[in-house]
């Protein structure tokens, strides 16, 4: 995460929105995560983030607000990231770097898109598919 954090803040992202079993830069005590903390380099500090226990109760509240939701993952529906519309705001999904999005998130989002792969391995570590995605977009 601390790397999703620095990635982030380098391309120019407003809000961090975790949820789910994610790790935030502070424990439920209010102290710093220090492997996060290592690794962000500090933007941990400034880059404003939000914790929502629930994925679809966060896309849900977005959604309200007229934000679109983009998931990154490997599925039947999933389009090329780069042919994505660049309409803001939007809030990019990304899964779990073994089991990926699950299916009920999935189904909640306006669009499905993904990283081309041409080696033998299927998936990027969550960090640098956001790297892509958000370096894309920015």
């Amino acid at each position: 995460m601390g790397s999703v954090f620095r990635t982030a803040d380098g391309a120019g992202v407003e809000m961090l929105y975790l949820s789910g079993y994610t790790p935030t830069p502070v424990d439920r005590f209010g102290r710093a995560q220090k492997d996060i903390a290592k690794t962000a380099l500090g933007a941990e500090k400034f880059l404003a983030w939000k914790y929502f226990k629930s994925p679809v109760q966060l896309i849900a509240k977005l959604r309200k607000e007229g934000w679109r939701v983009v998931a990154v993952e490997q599925h039947r529906r999933s389009a090329d990231y780069r042919n994505i519309a660049r309409r803001r705001p939007t809030l990019f999904v990304f899964g779990n770097e073994v089991t990926g999005v699950p299916e009920k998130v999935l189904g909640e989002c306006d669009a499905i898109v993904e990283i081309p792969m041409h080696g033998k391995k299927e998936s990027l570590n969550v960090s640098v598919a956001a790297g892509i995605i958000l370096f894309h977009v920015a």
